[in-house]
This record gives C-alpha cells, structure tokens and sequence, in this order.
C-alpha cells in the first residue's frame, strides 16, 4: 500500500460491500499521510455518485481515514461550528490511483454541542441481507462504532478542541 504526499491532490473512492463503487471525491488534498492515516481537506469538489448524478461540496471539510480503524470521519467546517458526518467503513488502502474503502452504511452525525445521531440503520440492515455481511463483519462494525461513539464523547482524535481548525489553517496554506 502506497502513501500519499503532504500536497497531494488525492481521489477518494467508497465502495459498498459488493465490490461497486458508491461516490467519489474528485479532488482532496493530503495534509498529513503515513502508513496508518491520512488526514486530507477539500472545498466545493465534485461528488459523483454510483447512478452518475454529480454535486458540489458547500463547504471546506477535514477528511480523518485510519488503516486499522473501521469509521471514517469529516469535520465539515460551517457558520455555527464544526459538524461531523463520521461512515462506518473499512479500513482505507491507498493504491496510487485513490483512497478506497467500503461504506458500511452505518453513520453518525454529530453537531457542534457534540449531540449525535445514529444514521441509516434500516439502510444497513437491508443492504446487510442484500448483500449478505459476514457475522464477523457486523460485530467488527458493532465494536468500531463502540469506540466512535467512546471518541465522541471524550472529544478524541478528531472531536478534540481545536483539531479541525488546525488542520484546516494548515489546509489554506495549499490554497494560496
């Protein structure tokens, strides 16, 4: 598995458990890659999702993707406060092409008071008879979604104070 490059413009690809791909993120830029994480930001970049329809980001968000943790997390930066939209999700791998993972569909949304939603339960129950989830799969969900839920509430990793505005500022340098 490759690393991407502090400034790298990076293509972020999710795909559902079948092998299909679900959205891609046209353009992102890595503010921090190793071999375990990447942190990375985008700005009204394109989304193009599985039927072909395509959108625009509104606003700048600070991308967090771990290769042992099974969540994802985006800190989107808005007029009121940081919201988090956090996908539980497979490990990410970087090929060299883009950042890839599989969508579990499982998310929490989480507002700037830190409260959250659990998201999409009926989708991931449907899409786990579907496409048939492994036992183990859904227990490693399970267990992952435990420990965002602990992040959350403990203001870890990227809920701590101050850790999307930093990553952000260090985004705009990119930008000039």
């Amino acid at each position: 598995m490759g690393i991407p490059g502090e400034g790298e413009k990076i293509q972020i690809q999710s795909y559902k458990h079948n092998g299909r791909i679900h959205r891609i993120w046209e353009e992102t830029t890595v503010l921090k890659g190793t071999q375990s994480l990447v942190i990375a930001a985008n700005d009204r970049t394109m989304v193009t999702e599985s039927d072909g329809r395509t959108w625009i980001t509104r606003e700048p968000a600070i991308c967090y993707f771990h290769s042992s943790l099974w969540f994802n997390i985006l800190g989107m930066l808005r007029e009121d406060g940081v919201y988090y939209y956090c996908n539980l999700s497979s490990p990410f791998v970087y090929d060299g092409e883009a950042l890839k993972y599989i969508d579990y569909d499982l998310d929490i949304k989480v507002y700037p008071d830190m409260t959250f939603n659990i998201l999409d339960e009926d989708e991931y129950e449907l899409h786990g008879r579907e496409m048939r989830y492994p036992d183990v799969i859904d227990k490693i969900l399970r267990r992952n979604m435990d420990q965002l839920i602990y992040w959350i509430r403990q203001r870890k990793g990227p809920f701590s104070p101050d850790f999307i505005d930093n990553w952000y500022e260090r985004f705009l340098t990119y930008r000039k």
